[in-house]
């Protein structure tokens, strides 16, 4: 696969954020030329510490997908574009809808009018979620379980992703796209909780305070570290036949919030949790017990996690013990 990218032109939106950040680092070790596009609005996640490393190898373009007019030049004569930029809060999602719907729908739009008009040939790869699905009808969810989502969130990315296939099937606009499970690792956002549980989670542990387990924590999950995920990112955008496709990732591990938390405790001598009842806006929103069948991806594209969880949690946790600084202050409050 490294000779796929072997001096190959790279566009990452989205990439000073969680996901494109380790992405980029894998890409520059195999000799891409990558191009970073990040907003790095606040409340998104992109860190330029997250490039920290490889700041000299890459270019970095702070601008907004929502741009088109810096989108339109930003394609010319790339390769690959791996398009990971979103609005991640399901929460912030009903509160600010407008947002979400610019940034996850709209702006969607933009990059595929952009890569239509400029540069038709660009293999591109969206990042979905598995949101999309809502409350599970069936366990595990697999890619012809119904579209029902539960949020302003999941409904735009629902959008986001059709764009995009819609684009290949109409225009011939190579397109991927890959539904993403709880993905987590270092990097990751953890000053609140805007992209993940298990960031907030990290954050109060580091600081020696309890972190909270809505309800009676027998909710079950599957979690994906990091560089699994960049491992799926990267045979969809090389295999031919994704092209025009969706596959699930998903973790081989299904396993309680509890017993997450549980490992938690054992890995960090300050780690303790707490149950509490869940919050109204959370519990309106909460889908139940959630794992992924990504049979599909595994036959097909020849993908599947190898990161175990243990080990996922303990190098997250030694990643922000080391660099928590980087990720939040005393001065922001826990969301």
């Amino acid at each position: 696969m490294q000779s796929d990218f072997q001096g190959k032109r790279v566009l990452i939106t989205g990439g000073l954020g969680f996901i494109g950040s380790n992405l980029a680092h894998r890409l520059v070790e195999m000799g891409a030329k990558v191009t970073l596009i990040d907003s790095l609005v606040p409340q998104y996640g992109g860190n330029l510490f997250n490039i920290s490393g490889i700041e000299s190898r890459v270019q970095v373009n702070i601008s907004d997908v929502r741009d088109p007019h810096s989108l339109r030049v930003l394609v010319r004569d790339q390769d690959y574009l791996f398009n990971l930029a979103g609005q991640t809060s399901h929460l912030d999602s009903m509160i600010n809808p407008e947002i979400d719907l610019e940034i996850n729908c709209k702006a969607q739009l933009t990059v595929l009018e952009a890569c239509r008009h400029e540069n038709p040939e660009i293999r591109v790869v969206f990042a979905s979620t598995r949101q999309i699905y809502g409350k599970p009808e069936y366990l595990p969810v697999d890619e012809k379980h119904p579209i029902n989502p539960i949020d302003v969130n999941g409904i735009n990315k629902t959008a986001g992703e059709r764009y995009h296939l819609l684009y290949s099937r109409v225009y011939g606009l190579p397109t991927t796209v890959l539904r993403l499970t709880n993905t987590y690792g270092p990097r990751m956002r953890v000053k609140d909780a805007r992209q993940t549980f298990l960031g907030i989670w990290m954050r109060n542990i580091i600081e020696g305070k309890p972190f909270k387990i809505f309800g009676d924590g027998m909710q079950l999950r599957d979690f994906n570290y990091v560089d699994d995920v960049v491992d799926a990112l990267l045979v969809a955008a090389t295999d031919a036949k994704a092209v025009g496709n969706v596959f699930n990732l998903g973790g081989a591990e299904r396993i309680s919030l509890l017993d997450v938390a549980t490992q938690l405790t054992a890995l960090h001598p300050d780690a303790r949790f707490e149950l509490i009842p869940f919050p109204a806006d959370r519990k309106a929103i909460d889908i139940g017990d959630y794992y992924t069948d990504f049979t599909k991806i595994s036959h097909e594209l020849g993908w599947h996690p190898s990161v175990n969880l243990t080990d996922g949690l303990r190098l997250t946790l030694d990643y922000f013990q080391a660099h928590h600084s980087r990720y939040w202050s005393n001065d922001d409050p826990v969301q």
